[in-house]
Formats: C-alpha cells, structure tokens, sequence
C-alpha cells in the first residue's frame, strides 16, 4: 500500500479509529480502578483479589504484546487489530455478567489477550501510513490519548456507577469495541510488511513467563508470605525464563525481540522510561483511587472528577514535548518530565486520613505535567530507532513497556499497600477468631459494609488502626514511587543519545 495515496481526509479518519481502539485498551486498565471499592464491597474480594483483576489483564497483555505485533507486521495489522476487537468485546460482555471474583480474573486475562492484538497494532497504523512530516504529530496525540485516556476511563467508570452497579464499566468496553471495530473495518487499509519471517513461538511463551512470574510472585508474596514455596517458585521462574529468553532471542535470525535492540541509547533510554512512567501511573490508580473511596469517602463519580485536571495537562503537553525535544534534547526533557512526575508523588505523600483536596490537585498537576514532558520524546526515541520495517516490533516494545511497567506497578505498589496494611492491622486482631481476623485484614473494604455494626466497642478503634494502616502503606507506595522515577531521570540524563547539530 502506497499511503502517498491517502488523503488528508482519511487519515483524519484513520487517526480517529485508532484513538477509539487505543482508548477502550487503556481505559479498561485505568477505569476498573474506579470500580475496585465497589467491587470490593459486592463481591467481598480481597487486596490480592483485586489486584489480580486489575493485572490479569495486563500480565496477558504485556506478555503477548510482542508476538501480536511480529503477527500483525507478518499477516496484516488490520486483521490483527479486528481480531483483537472481538476477543476483546466477547470477553468484557463475559465480565459484565460475572459475580465472582475468579470469573472476574479469568475474563479479564482474556480481555488482555484481545488489548494485546489491539494497542501494537494502533501504533504501528499510524507509523506507516502516515508520511514523515505528519507523523511527530500523529504520534504525539497517541501518546496524548494513551496517557489521557486513563483518566477518561476513571471519569467514565465513575459516571456509570453513579447510576449502576460496578459491572456498568463493563458495558463501556463492550461499547468502545464494537465502535472501534466498525471504523477499523471501514477507513484503516490493508497494511503488512512485505518481509514474511517465521514467527518466535517460544519467544513468546518466554515473555509470558516471564512477566506472568514476577508479577504473581509479588502480587502474592504480602499475602502467602515472601518464603512461600509458590511465591519464591513464581518469581524464580520470571528470573529464569528472562534470562532464557535473552539467550535464546541472541541466537534468533529472526527473533521476536533482539536484545542488541537495546544498545540503541534511543531505543533503551525511551524503553526504560516508559516504563518508569507507567509503573508509577497505574500503580498510583490503583491505590489512589481506593484512598479516595475508602479513606476519603468519596463516591466513584467523586473521586474520578478529582482526578480530571490531570488530562488538561498531559495532553496539550505531549501535544508539543517532542518536538520541543528534537530541538533540546530526549536527554534533557525527559528527565525533566520524571522529576516533576516524581515531585508529585512527594507532595502527594503528605496526604493523610483527614483529606485535603489542594494536596492532591498539586499533586496530579505536577505528575500530569511529568507524563506530558515524559511520554512522547520516549516513544519517539524508540520508533525513531528502528526501520520502517520494524516499526510493528517498536510499537511492541513502546508497548510492552507500557504495559509491564503497569503490571509491576499494581504488584508493587498494590503489595506495599497490602504489606502495610496487614501489618498495622495485625497487633489489634490477632486475639480475634482466625476467619475474622483474615477477613478484616485482607481489605479494607469492611469498613463500607454492616460487617462494623457486628464489631461492638471494637469498631471505632477497627476503622481507625484499618484507615491509618492503609495510608501508612500509601505514603510508603508513594516514596518508592517518587525513588524510582528520579533514580530514572538521572539513568535516562546520563544514557540517552544527543541531540543532533
């Protein structure tokens, strides 16, 4: 397909569909975050429960998101995108009707195999359709879309349970599917390489190991305990599949992913700071918008509209942070971007159980300010690395960073919180029944539910001890958040390529 034969018209058209299919991937990620404390309380899932609801969808997405790409760059990215849609569809319609938390987990792994079909496919559309000088532009409003379209999902998840229940959400990604697969099927053309390489089956299966090994290793480990033989077992079989996967990847002719990819300062710098970004964006989603419901005590439409300034920043932002750093630098602005992000992690660290809204408004400006900064100079560093021809392996990468950075984010920021909580709640009920000892120190959830009338004289002090425990383990996801990101900003400083005279 030549797209010099494409014009203005479509391509604005072609823009739009990927932007619908990229918001219905990003916003099932970010707007269940909403529904968790409702979930939570319907349901009676535990900490560990909820997180992997939120990451079975991005453990299957972030493990499968390489050889999605390789299929659509080999097979055709139209078809892969419109396969992804269905599976993805099906499957949310699936959740909409479940009542148990392990239907919950297995319909969104499913979910995350369609997203995984979907979000490297968008990418890679607009990096070969669109000509060179359109393309900065193009990008940046997918970054844009990417970074801003999880607050849509949070404003849209607590719209709906304002009216419905926490399955409504699922409806929405009905809805976002069917949309996108109707624009894919009428303006996105056919689209593959015209190289066919044999696919990296076991590179695959390598990638899923791995990222599905750590992430239940220490999603478990607060709750099965850090010497757990399953928990130890998990996380030594993500070690050892990485490493495998490295080695085998090296003796590839064609592999899913060369590890000498990353000696490209581009390609590893943009790598590793779109994954810091995420980590910390999702993991924040997932605590902040507990601490809002339950320590707040604001309802889900409440607590998403507290977060809608962040957008307003984050997309103008990234409208214009890559081309600020063509001219200055991706070892110069993106730092910059990670710092603020960072910044706003510590000013949100003060919160406590009395909340005050200005904090976090600081807070979110200064992190949204970060991700603007941040996100597009990083996936511009990657796609700019590699060929035309690999543009779908770039896409892959960009958003296998993504999404591993958010898988590990939930699992580690989520443990942190579950890890503190447990522990502060431990000393006041250890001398209570074993199962209800278990049950209050699982969630918090209970303090929203008549469990609190059942608990006598204890219950004021059972809230209190649960509500400081929980920020407790707030505070601590916070500050290794904010460590995290400056620990990158001064790698990515040092690591990053130079700009060109």
């Amino acid at each position: 397909m030549d797209r010099t034969h494409l014009s203005p018209r479509r391509l604005r058209a072609i823009l739009a569909v990927m932007a619908i299919s990229l918001l219905a991937v990003i916003s099932a990620v970010s707007g269940l975050n909403t529904a968790l404390p409702s979930l939570a309380t319907a349901t009676g899932a535990s900490i560990t429960q909820l997180q992997w609801i939120a990451d079975a969808y991005t453990v299957v997405f972030a493990g499968l998101l390489l050889i999605s790409g390789a299929i659509g760059d080999r097979f055709g990215r139209k078809g892969i995108l419109q396969v992804g849609l269905v599976i993805f569809a099906v499957a949310a319609a699936f959740a909409l009707f479940s009542t148990q938390p392990e239907q919950l987990i297995v319909a969104r792994a499913v979910m995350g195999l369609g997203a995984a079909c979907i979000m490297p496919t968008t990418l890679s559309v607009i990096t070969t359709v669109f000509p060179p000088e359109q393309r900065a532009r193009a990008v940046g409003v997918w970054v844009g879309i990417a970074a801003g379209g999880g607050i849509v999902g949070l404003f849209v998840a607590g719209i709906l349970l304002q009216f419905f229940d926490w399955s409504s959400f699922f409806a929405f990604n009905v809805v976002m599917a069917v949309v996108a697969f109707v624009g894919a099927t009428l303006v996105v053309p056919k689209n593959r390489d015209e190289a066919r390489h044999k696919l990296d089956a076991f590179g695959a299966v390598l990638s899923l190991l791995t990222v599905g090994g750590l992430v239940f290793g220490i999603i478990e480990g607060p709750s099965r305990g850090w010497n757990d033989g399953l928990t130890i077992g998990a996380l030594i079989v993500g070690v050892v599949s990485a490493i495998v996967f490295v080695l085998w990847e090296l003796r590839q002719e064609h592999p899913l992913l060369d590890p000498r990819l990353f000696k490209l300062r581009g390609f590893s710098t943009g790598s590793l700071s779109i994954m810091l970004q995420f980590f910390t964006a999702f993991g924040f989603f997932f605590v902040g918008m507990q601490y809002l419901q339950f320590i707040g005590g604001l309802t889900p439409l409440m607590a998403a509209v507290c977060l809608l300034p962040m957008p307003f920043v984050v997309i103008p932002l990234s409208r214009v942070s890559a081309m600020i750093a063509e001219k200055r630098g991706f070892g110069v602005v993106a730092p910059i971007g990670l710092l603020l992000m960072a910044s706003g992690y510590l000013v949100m660290s003060t919160m406590t159980t009395d909340f005050q809204y200005w904090q976090l408004l600081i807070g979110i400006l200064l992190f949204g300010a970060g991700m603007g900064f941040a996100g597009p100079p990083a996936t511009n560093a990657i796609i700019s690395s590699l060929p035309k021809a690999k543009q779908g392996v770039a896409s892959a990468v960009n958003d296998t960073s993504r999404e591993v950075g958010s898988a590990l984010g939930i699992a580690v920021l989520g443990s942190v919180l579950n890890q503190a909580y447990s522990d502060g709640m431990k000393p006041l009920v250890e001398n209570l029944p074993a199962k209800v000892a278990d049950f209050l120190t699982s969630s918090i959830a209970w303090i929203n539910t008549d469990v609190v009338t059942k608990l006598g004289p204890l219950a004021p002090k059972l809230i209190a001890t649960a509500k400081d425990s929980y920020v407790t383990g707030i505070h601590t996801a916070f500050w290794v958040s904010a460590g995290v990101l400056v620990l990158g900003a001064v790698v990515v400083a040092i690591r990053a390529p130079r700009p060109k005279k």
